[in-house]
């Protein structure tokens, strides 16, 4: 599958959660041999298995952390120490976004207003910001 020696082949296998930690390990060892240059064994569901994984496998690894979900937590520094080279929070900004909203929601439900000195809203300066409405705006004045 490689051709051009800058393309990095990351192989994920979901095998743990249908056929357990040593099937996902057998099939990430497979991935290790035919090339990918890390190795994502996804759905571990004990910290056992975490601090296994980089001990049974040579190949770079990454972990994913789901808050929330059926793998247990680690820190990121945990997970480096342990050897893993990348490591996921997914969903984690989701998570907080959808917490923020309906703290924000919730404040404007009973209080009927919500204002940006709340400290639950980004200022409006920032969202025009991060919303790239500067250089917009000039690319409108430029074509307009």
């Amino acid at each position: 599958a490689r051709r051009d020696e800058n393309l990095l082949i990351m192989a994920r296998t979901d095998a743990a959660a249908v056929h357990g930690f040593e099937a996902a390990v057998e099939r990430a060892q497979k991935f290790a041999e035919a090339g990918a240059d890390i190795l994502f064994v996804e759905a571990v569901t004990t910290a056992e298995e975490i601090r296994a994984l980089p001990q049974r496998l040579s190949t770079p690894q990454l972990m994913n952390m789901v808050i929330g979900g059926k793998t247990p937590i680690f820190s990121a520094t945990e997970l480096g120490e342990l050897g893993f080279g990348i490591v996921l929070y997914a969903n984690a900004a989701l998570q907080g976004a959808v917490i923020g909203m309906q703290k924000a929601l919730t404040v404007l439900r009973d209080e009927k207003q919500l204002l940006e000195s709340s400290g639950l809203v980004t200022p409006f300066a920032e969202r025009q910001r991060l919303v790239g409405k500067p250089e917009w705006d000039a690319l409108d004045k430029r074509y307009s």
